[in-house]
């Protein structure tokens, strides 16, 4: 069974590569996705790891959480369902209706 992992603090010279290297070293990870910003394309210093076994996931905690990568001490935990998106661009209320 997969477990997805959120992985924060990270450096934002950190690639997708270098985590998928870090983790591989654990056990098999399905996939590695890296958050950027939309406008700049920059890393936002977090992203999501999936393992392909629930144990090795476990492993991944117990041994990635704290340590030091590229200067910068990662987390490393279950990752949480992602909340459903406000389909309004802007935040706020829902859009008036003018009748």
């Amino acid at each position: 069974m997969t477990q997805k992992l959120y992985v924060g603090n990270l450096s934002y010279t950190t690639t997708e590569g270098d985590l998928t290297q870090l983790f591989e070293a654990v056990g098999e990870v399905n996939s590695v996705n890296l958050i950027a910003d939309r406008m700049s394309g920059r890393s936002k210093g977090f992203g999501f790891v999936e393992m392909a076994e629930y144990s090795a996931a476990q492993e991944a905690i117990n041994q990635l959480n704290g340590r030091e990568v590229d200067g910068r001490e990662i987390k490393v935990d279950k990752a949480r369902p992602q909340k459903p998106r406000n389909d309004n661009r802007y935040g706020g209320g829902e859009r008036r209706r003018r009748y």
